[in-house]
């Protein structure tokens, strides 16, 4: 099902002719009001130590929940990708970045209250105060870390978040 299709009114005027326009919005025919369906901003964040070890969360709630993900979450509104990063992790972990680097983007499609959200996820390398001490909350169930040599792509439940563990070069070089 297209995204699209579970919104059936136009939002400016209510009409029930809000008709796909294209691949990417809806039209609607009263008003003339085009939807543009972008994609949500999401960040990621490795955050490695120097023992070559990621910090890993285990999912607290749906999707994926129970696998395994890295820190990271939706951008709000009104935050540039780094602030909503550096909240993600303080709110998941309790750790603050003193450090903040760009790698990559991977689109994704996240599963959420039966709609399908495009997302962009943004990954950034990430630097905490030395051995940090990680306390789960917010939406992970658990955080540690993981030393490099048992990262198995596998056991994380985003097709994101599998895709960028395969992608980032840094992981690939010390493990």
């Amino acid at each position: 099902m297209h995204p699209l299709e579970k919104f059936g009114f136009c939002p400016m005027c209510g009409s029930k002719h809000f008709d796909i326009n294209n691949e990417k919005s809806k039209r609607c025919d009263n008003c003339g009001f085009v939807f543009y369906a972008n994609p949500s901003s999401a960040t990621a964040a490795f955050i490695v130590n120097d023992k070559n070890e990621l910090l890993v969360v285990k999912r607290g709630k749906e999707p994926a929940k129970g696998t395994l993900d890295l820190p990271g979450g939706f951008v709000d509104m009104d935050e540039t990708a780094e602030e909503g990063m550096t909240r993600e992790i303080r709110e998941e972990t309790g750790l603050d970045v003193r450090d903040i680097k760009y790698l990559f983007s991977v689109p994704n499609i996240y599963r959420y209250s039966g709609i399908d959200i495009h997302t962009l996820d943004m990954f950034f390398l990430c630097k905490v105060d030395s051995s940090p001490t990680a306390i789960a909350s917010d939406d992970a169930a658990e955080c540690f870390w993981l030393p490099f040599d048992e990262i198995h792509p596998e056991q994380f439940g985003l097709r994101s978040i599998r895709q960028a563990l395969h992608q980032a070069d840094f992981l690939k070089n010390q493990k």
